[in-house]
């Protein structure tokens, strides 16, 4: 059925162009003979194809299209007749005995536009008695094509300032007066257009509208064109005439589309000086109006008119600009009680763009937008529309874009309130917004009234907002943001110990609460932060004990291991463990040895307890031999008994390999170079001595089980260890026992039964020529390895 109209609208179309070329063909062959009777006679039976009521507008425009060709040829030949002498009044005159209006007009509106150019009546005359014969056409379709003919023929021949059609005084407002009646005419005819025809269709008549909504707004643009057009003339009878027709028509597509064509067609320092009147009308648009767009359009070019020169700065605040658009989005928001929360959104945050390019230096203005803001939607709960949402992301994220420092940001008082008023999802996207600003912009956050002020804005990422339970958060994602936030731990500081106290305490209070699955991640930049502040008062040569009130070491490391002391119910034994030892070493540094003999004591109960998995206990047995082997602040005793309980840590791992290998690194354990008191070669040579027996039974143990001995990769490691405790001085080791081990190792790589193993060959060698080296290069050290043979 719909194809089938579409077919018969083709076929009326073709029968139009026919009969009009047809027309235009009788009227050309008139035209080259000069008849101007049968001219006129045939170009009105031409234009009588226009009558036609059949044609949607878009194929009607194709059939006006080629009037409007011939229509030009016409006045041609209308210009030559009056250069050779013909009265351009009787041939005005004489058009208007055509027999159908239609034609007569489209006649009547070409002649006139010759009758002006001969300049034998005032313009303005002419195009007043034009634009009221107009009326005559009521049909909205044909009437509106025949006055858009009738604006593009007059649009060159305006009497303005300036034009050589300029006539007496008041001759500009002759012009205004001419366009304004016929945008006010086409524009009753376009919004008749919604009652023609059956309610069924009314969708289609709808589109059909838009598509000829520019044939109105050309009015507006040639309005903007007129010279004579000033601010005054503007303000007192262009923008009250136009909007007075854009807020009686109360029909939504014209209201929409006519308020969009003011703000784009008119200069900016017009729109600046009228706020007043503009911003009146937009209360009494229709409530279906979309009117978030045309105001958020108007703040756009407003802004940029702004940023374009800093000497119209004094204008918009000679003209309360700021406080204009934001009564005047309080009344709209009021008159349309039905604006979803989307409009209201768009309305703010377009609100908020403005006032940060206008006025950058007025923070009360940008919170005051922002309170605005919360007063209208106090009381509707959480934000629940996913663009709506969106929306506030853009209204939060302006100050941090246009100030680049979240500490200008902290200073809006209703910014963490606005920010309530997001759902849990949509809270940790603002937040990991907030702190990709603060990395960006390397902002260091100071004191810790900012710090406490700065977790209420990201607690979507601290903690868990409306229960929601961490099993329902993708883990990639998980990771991703608390990674942010332990970034985000670093850029705190202070050069003030006191303060980096009180910031420190104040993220701890803040971190403890976000459960067992965050503390992994957000524990460590603490602890870092807390001792790099250790480091810093031991470098300040203070008294370490301090009095009461002041920040000491001894009180961080005491706030350090309620920190840790939190891993413990994740559990993260490792990680406990490993911070344990860091504050073992940054009470080294700061000679508290009770202090760093609590956290080795820590450190052991951890292995001891929480530590089963055998590769874990490997790790962490070589960290713990590392850090000791770095401590000097320990006493005999104590240091006698943390060592007693490493070597007896690596004895009992599982495997005899691990095994061999944490024993021979405690012997590091018991030869410090820098530290005479540290150097006890006969315990040294003990450690190497039980890890060669050690991999002696792992040897005999793959002998058993596998029918080969197995690698001998243990026995080169140990000769390494010799060696590097030769080279130190030892006395216990001697050349003889460095000699019968290369022996023993160069048996059992030649044996049947053990494994091949290229890179333990390879290591070997490398070993052998390294000996081999240091006999010739010489020396003290060179002394050593001469009596060795390789």
């Amino acid at each position: 059925m719909i194809s089938d109209g579409v077919e018969d609208e083709e076929k009326w179309l073709a029968a139009g162009i026919a009969g009009l070329q047809q027309n235009a063909f009788y009227m050309h062959r008139a035209l080259d003979s000069n008849n101007l009777r049968d001219a006129l006679k045939y170009s009105a039976q031409m234009l009588s194809e226009l009558r036609t009521s059949k044609l949607s507008p878009h194929k009607y425009y194709e059939l006006y299209m080629r009037a409007f060709d011939e229509l030009r040829k016409l006045e041609m030949f209308f210009k030559e007749e009056a250069r050779r002498g013909c009265s351009i009044i009787d041939l005005y005159e004489l058009v208007q005995h055509a027999g159908n209006i239609l034609p007569r007009l489209y006649l009547l509106c070409t002649v006139g536009s010759v009758y002006i150019k001969s300049k034998e009546a005032p313009a303005k005359d002419v195009l007043k008695d034009l634009v009221e014969m107009s009326r005559g056409i009521q049909n909205p379709v044909r009437g509106l094509f025949l006055r858009s003919y009738l604006s593009q023929v007059s649009r060159d021949k305006l009497p303005d300032i300036g034009s050589e059609y300029e006539g007496d005084a008041d001759t500009v407002k002759d012009a205004v007066e001419f366009v304004l009646q016929n945008f006010t005419e086409m524009n009753k005819l376009w919004v008749r257009m919604q009652h023609q025809g059956p309610a069924r269709e009314k969708e289609k008549r709808e589109k059909e509208r838009s598509e000829l909504r520019d044939l109105v707004g050309k009015n507006l643009h040639v309005l903007s064109q007129i010279e004579g057009v000033d601010l005054e003339l503007y303000k007192d009878t262009v923008l009250p005439r136009v909007l007075e027709q854009v807020v009686n028509c109360k029909d939504e597509l014209a209201q929409f589309y006519l308020m969009d064509c003011i703000i784009q067609v008119f200069p900016d320092e017009y729109h600046l000086q009228t706020l007043d009147i503009l911003l009146g009308a937009c209360p009494q648009l229709q409530p279906s109006v979309d009117i978030k767009t045309v105001l958020s359009q108007l703040m756009e070019r407003l802004s940029n008119y702004a940023a374009s020169s800093t000497e119209v700065l004094p204008e918009f605040l000679q003209v309360e600009a700021f406080s204009k658009l934001s009564n005047a989005i309080g009344k709209v928001i009021e008159a349309q009680v039905d604006m979803p929360i989307i409009g209201v959104v768009t309305l703010y945050s377009s609100l908020l763009k403005f006032t940060l390019h206008v006025h950058p230096d007025r923070l009360d203005y940008a919170d005051q937008v922002l309170g605005s803001f919360v007063k209208k939607l106090s009381g509707k709960g959480k934000i629940e529309d996913s663009r709506a949402t969106k929306q506030v992301v853009a209204l939060l994220s302006a100050p941090l874009e246009k100030y680049n420092d979240i500490v200008t940001a902290l200073k809006l008082s209703n910014y963490p309130r606005v920010l309530g008023f997001l759902d849990s999802g949509t809270n940790k996207v603002m937040a990991t917004v907030i702190i990709q600003s603060i990395m960006k912009n390397t902002t260091h956050v100071l004191t810790a009234e900012k710090v406490e002020a700065l977790f209420e804005l990201i607690k979507g990422l601290i903690e868990d907002l409306d229960g929601t339970p961490d099993d329902e958060v993708d883990e990639e994602d998980f990771k991703e943001e608390q990674n942010s936030v332990a970034r985000l731990i670093q850029m705190f500081s202070n050069d003030d110990s006191e303060e980096m106290f009180k910031i420190i305490c104040t993220v701890k209070k803040h971190i403890l609460t976000g459960g067992p699955k965050r503390l992994p991640f957000t524990v460590p930049p603490l602890v870092f932060s807390s001792l790099k502040l250790v480091r810093k008062l031991q470098a300040q040569d203070e008294n370490p004990f301090g009095d009461e009130a002041s920040t000491t070491p001894k009180k961080l490391f005491q706030l350090l291991t309620q920190i840790i002391e939190a891993l413990l119910n994740v559990p993260a034994p490792e990680l406990a463990l490993r911070l344990y030892l860091q504050c073992a070493e940054a009470a080294n540094d700061c000679d508290l040895e009770p202090v760093a003999y609590e956290f080795f004591t820590q450190a052991y109960i951890l292995y001891e307890e929480e530590i089963s998995d055998s590769k874990a206990q490997v790790t962490a047995i070589h960290l713990i031999i590392g850090t000791l082997q770095r401590m000097h602040v320990f006493g005999v005793e104590n240091r006698d008994t943390l060592t007693h309980k490493a070597t007896g840590y690596s004895a009992k791992l599982l495997k005899k390999p691990d095994q061999c290998r944490a024993v021979y690194a405690c012997s590091h354990l018991f030869w410090v170079d820098d530290q005479e008191n540290m150097k006890d070669g006969e315990r040294v040579l003990i450690c190497l001595k039980r890890a060669l027996r050690i991999a002696n039974a792992a040897q005999q143990m793959s002998n058993a089980t596998r029918g080969s001995t197995g690698s001998v990769a243990l026995f080169v490691e140990i000769l390494n260890k010799y060696l590097y405790f030769l080279e130190k001085g030892n006395p216990q080791i001697t050349v003889d026992s460095v000699q019968s081990l290369i022996e023993l190792i160069t048996t059992e790589l030649h044996s049947d039964s053990t494994s091949p193993e290229p890179a333990t060959d390879a290591f070997f060698a490398s070993t052998l020529r390294y000996i081999q080296f240091q006999k010739q290069k010489g020396g003290a050290v060179g002394e050593r390895y001469e009596s060795i043979k390789v």
